[in-house]
């Protein structure tokens, strides 16, 4: 009998016909997957806790303002969701990068980013800041390549790009110089596979505000190596009294900068998952790069249409006194939690300039009970209910983070339950005693 040549093919590819597929439900997860981590939330989920019943927990961990429901979004802001809303536009897909008007409210919100017009057509809407971040990293860094992050510092860079097989180095943040980079240090680090630099300006965790002068001493350092930036700067508005902040794009003459943002902690809205990145390259250096960013926004399908729609308003309309009553009360709370801390022996705590967090230092050795900062930060929850993050989160052991948006009598029985830990476990070092019982007083 005579075979037809789609018969041949059907009968080839039968199962009675062909080993190639699999044999079992031995299925692994992928690259990628498996080498995505996060590392605060390794760290945390060690720790066993079990927070002491009698004292309400108090958690300095988290990095959402709305947590404690004392900061809320303004009332122009809902409303201006409210009406994107009920107006039925804003249902459907946008285009990738985001609407055309919503991308040019925030052209004209981000102009003191640059000297120059900033054209709608560079700016991609995301979801959320992180997702301008990691699109950033994608559209410039590949596998075998290398990005340099600050130490400490926010780790979600690491999660976006260990994953990829992209190589992270670290450079160091100097807490007796306010956090400015050790910049000799940060100049050793790069080679020819340097992909980019990540500025993280004001700082997650640091709170630092960087100065005009070293942001040109950084960026000269750019230039000279051909490196583009990568400037988070979330928190570009979250300044105290007192200091100033400078996008690193305004200040760059030669250098290419990718400046990420977002709607998140100045509108107290980070659930609205809406960031956006703005290509910054007067001279034209890095166009290819900036197709491919406009090409990774086809990855989503562009970020949420509805509050796209309200933007013009949120961007508009929001009130400059609703921003200067935040920055009031977490300057205040900073004031506070700073000179409470600063008296308790064992602790050095370095004062904020901006964004939402505290870093304090933990002369680990006078707590010889604990080995380092995650058991420090285990037994204060364990006796104290105080939850703060241990520095070993940012790669920088022997701190703690605390965030300062908590309700102002949090912030004080926090600390003054941080100074009662402290006495009790606080230990004088043997050697200065002995020196000063012979009269040797160390300087």
């Amino acid at each position: 009998m005579l075979t037809t040549g789609l018969e041949n093919n059907i009968n080839a590819s039968s199962p009675a016909h062909t080993n190639k597929g699999r044999t079992s439900w031995n299925l692994k997860t992928s690259t990628l997957a498996k080498d995505t981590i996060n590392r605060i939330r390794i760290i945390v989920e060690s720790l066993k806790i079990s927070p002491n019943p009698d004292k309400p927990m108090i958690p300095l961990t988290i990095g959402d303002p709305t947590t404690f429901g004392n900061l809320k979004a303004s009332d122009e802001t809902i409303k201006a969701v409210l009406k994107s809303i009920e107006s039925g536009k804003y249902n459907g897909y946008a285009h990738t990068q985001g609407h055309e008007f919503a991308r040019r409210a925030i052209a004209k919100y981000s102009a003191h980013q640059s000297s120059e017009e900033i054209k709608p057509e560079n700016i991609c809407i995301t979801s959320g800041c992180s997702a301008a971040l990691e699109y950033s990293i994608l559209a410039l860094a590949e596998r075998g390549q290398n990005i340099l992050i600050p130490r400490p510092g926010f780790c979600l860079y690491q999660t976006l790009t260990e994953g990829l097989g992209i190589q992270v180095r670290f450079y160091d943040l100097l807490p007796e110089k306010q956090w400015e980079c050790d910049l000799q240090q940060l100049e050793s680090l790069i080679d020819e596979n340097t992909a980019a630099l990540v500025i993280n300006n004001p700082s997650n965790p640091c709170g630092s505000v960087f100065s005009k002068k070293h942001l040109e001493d950084i960026l000269a350092i750019c230039e000279k190596y051909y490196l583009p930036v990568i400037a988070d700067e979330v928190y570009e508005h979250f300044v105290f009294p007192g200091s100033k902040h400078y996008a690193v794009s305004s200040l760059s003459k030669n250098v290419p900068v990718l400046s990420c943002g977002g709607l998140t902690k100045r509108f107290i809205v980070p659930g609205w998952r809406t960031g956006w990145v703005i290509i910054h390259d007067r001279e034209n250096r890095i166009a290819e790069v900036a197709k491919g960013l406009r090409s990774l926004c086809g990855r989503i399908l562009g970020s949420n249409t509805l509050i796209q729609g309200a933007l013009p308003d949120i961007l508009e309309k929001t009130p400059q006194s609703y921003f200067d009553s935040v920055i009031d009360i977490l300057s205040e709370n900073a004031n506070l939690a700073y000179g409470m801390l600063k008296k308790i022996r064992g602790l050095n705590p370095i004062m904020p300039n901006g964004a939402m967090y505290m870093m304090i230092g933990i002369n680990i050795e006078q707590f010889p009970e604990f080995k380092d900062d995650t058991h420090f930060v285990q037994e204060l929850v364990n006796q104290q209910s105080v939850f703060c993050l241990p520095g070993s989160c940012f790669e920088y052991p022997n701190f703690v983070r605390i965030v300062l948006t908590v309700p102002k009598e949090m912030i004080e029985e926090a600390c003054a339950r941080i100074a009662e830990f402290c006495e009790v476990h606080y230990k004088v070092d043997n050697t200065i005693i002995e020196n000063n019982l012979l009269g040797e007083i160390p300087y």
